[in-house]
C-alpha cells in the first residue's frame, strides 16, 4: 500500500505552529542537548551504513545529521515547517516532509528503522502514531522510541513546572511525563501491534553556559511558545530563572541532569 501526501491534521495543526515559532534558536541552542540520547537510540537501533531511517518528529534534524554521519539514508517528518526547512539545509540528501505522526506519507515497510525522540507524547493518539511507525518499518527491523523518564529523574521538571505554574489555567493531564511511568509506553507499543524487544535509559544532561542561555534555549520549544501566548515573557523568564537557579555550577554555567526511557520494538 502506498500512502498519499499527509494532511496536516490532529496534533500537527497546533504543534506545527508552536514549534515553528523560534525554530532557529531551537536548532542552535536546545536541540544539541539531546545528543547523548540520540546516540543511545541510534546504538539501540543498530544504525549504520545503508540503514533506511525515518526520523519521526525530526525537529531541526540534529539526530538525522548524526544518523547520516553513520551512513544512514534519511527520511524525516515533523509538524513544524520551519524545523523542516532547517533539517533540509543540514542534510541535503535527506527526504524531509511536513506531516502528521498519525498519518505517515510512506508505503508499508519503507524503512529499516523508525526513530522517534520525545515526539509521541505530542500526538493526539500516541497508539495510532506507534501503529504507523510499525506500518512503515520493514518486518524484523526496529522501531526505537524515547520519552522523558519519570519526573523525579529529570531535573528539567523544574523548568517545565515553572512554565506550568505561571499559566492562568494549567493544562490538564500529565504533561511531558504523561507516558513516563514504567510500563506505560511499553503497553502502548504492544497495543499498537509491535513487540517490545528491549528497554533502557539514557542519561542526558542539559548544559548551558549561563542561566540566560538556558532560558533562551528553553523558550524556543513548543510548550513555552504556547505559554507566551498567555503570559508575558518577563514573568515567565523570572519564574524559570528562579526555578533553575539551584542548577548553576561554580563556573556560572547551568547543568541540569535528566534521564530518558528508550523502548525498542519490532513490527
Amino acid at each position: 500500500m502506498v500512502a498519499t501526501a499527509t494532511p496536516i491534521s490532529g496534533s500537527a495543526t497546533v504543534q506545527g505552529v508552536l514549534w515553528s515559532g523560534d525554530a532557529q534558536t531551537w536548532a542552535d541552542l536546545q536541540e544539541p542537548t539531546r545528543r547523548p540520547l540520540w546516540t543511545a537510540m541510534l546504538d539501540a537501533a543498530g544504525v549504520g551504513p545503508g540503514t533506511r531511517l525515518l526520523d519521526a518528529g525530526c525537529g531541526a534534524g540534529g539526530a538525522s545529521r548524526l544518523a547520516a554521519d553513520r551512513g544512514a539514508r534519511i527520511g524525516g517528518l515533523d509538524a513544524a515547517p520551519a524545523m523542516i526547512e532547517i533539517a533540509r539545509e543540514r542534510i541535503l540528501t535527506g527526504d524531509f516532509r511536513v506531516g502528521e505522526l498519525q498519518e505517515l506519507p510512506y508505503a508499508d515497510g519503507s524503512f529499516d528503522v523508525v526513530f522517534a525522540c520525545n515526539a509521541v507524547q505530542y500526538a493526539t493518539d500516541p497508539v495510532a502514531a506507534l501503529r504507523e511507525f510499525g506500518r512503515v518499518c520493514s518486518p524484523d527491523d526496529r522501531v526505537v522510541v524515547a520519552i522523558w523518564a519519570e519526573a523525579e529523574k529529570c531535573e528539567y521538571r523544574d523548568f517545565m513546572a515553572a512554565i506550568r505554574d505561571s499559566l492562568p489555567t494549567p493544562p490538564a493531564g500529565g504533561g511531558p511525563f504523561a507516558l513516563s511511568a514504567p510500563g506505560v509506553l511499553e503497553g502502548m507499543v504492544e497495543q499498537a501491534g509491535l513487540t517490545v524487544i528491549a528497554t533502557g535509559k539514557a542519561e542526558c544532561p542539559f548544559e548551558y553556559p549561563n542561566p540566560e542561555t538556558a532560558w533562551i534555549a528553553g523558550r524556543s520549544g513548543g510548550p513555552v511558545q504556547g505559554a507566551l501566548r498567555q503570559v508575558d515573557e518577563a514573568t515567565l523568564r523570572s519564574n524559570v530563572l528562579a526555578a533553575i537557579a539551584r542548577y548553576r555550577t561554580s563556573t556560572g554555567a547551568v547543568r541540569i541532569e535528566n534521564a530518558f526511557r528508550i523502548v525498542t520494538a519490532r513490527p
